[in-house]
């Protein structure tokens, strides 16, 4: 098996890396799904949300509220802290669980968007980033998202910046040219990491790749 972290900034276009990876054979877990999956109504980390912010994260069907979590951490390191001790531990189990399902010779492709932000990137066997410049982030999020261009900026600046994540990673997704070039670029990517999950096959299992 090799694992893969996968991860770029906002208005990257990286979850279209990853259905592009799924598309060739991948194994893709979305850390942004199962996010959503550990506080759904009825489960425990619902339940552990109410009970740290009260009752006005929820709606009226008995959901999570998101604007209202949203606004209630957004600038508060310390509840932003507390709902990531509730939401992390519980999506990385999941994670864990999906993996373990996954056949042993599978490519599985971790899609984390905070995966710098949380020092993740030590954890899998490679990590491959999706990267565009700043400027057209801001054009995506004014353009796609309907963002102001102040809030595009300022969702940018909160995350890791550009050379944080580049550091991070051993194979690079440039992904700001067209949808053709990105089509030719996971085609290259896919085809690395199935050399290299074979010579981890090759090498013996549980050998790391990054040397």
């Amino acid at each position: 098996m090799l694992r893969v972290g996968l991860t770029g900034g906002i208005g990257s276009g990286k979850s279209a890396v990853s259905a592009r990876l799924g598309e060739r054979g991948a194994v893709v877990i979305d850390s942004d799904l199962l996010a959503r999956e550990v506080v759904a109504r009825g489960t425990d980390g619902l339940a552990e949300v109410v009970a740290v912010f009260g009752d006005e994260v929820l709606t009226a069907e008995g959901s999570l509220d998101r604007p209202a979590v949203g606004r209630i951490v957004f600038g508060d390191e310390q509840a932003r802290r507390k709902l990531e001790a509730i939401i992390h531990p519980r999506v990385r189990a999941r994670a864990a669980e999906i993996e373990a399902e996954a056949p042993e010779d599978a490519v599985v492709v971790h899609d984390i968007p905070l995966l710098v932000e949380t020092g993740q990137a030590d954890k899998f066997d490679l990590v491959l980033v999706v990267d565009v410049p700043p400027e057209v982030q801001v054009e995506r999020l004014t353009g796609a998202r309907g963002m102001a261009e102040e809030e595009a900026k300022a969702r940018i600046a909160s995350q890791a910046s550009r050379d944080q994540r580049l550091a991070a990673a051993d194979l690079v997704v440039d992904n700001s040219g067209t949808l053709e070039d990105l089509d030719r670029r996971v085609d290259e990517v896919w085809a690395e990491l199935l050399r290299t999950r074979s010579g981890n096959d090759a090498a013996g299992h549980g050998q790391d790749t990054k040397g």
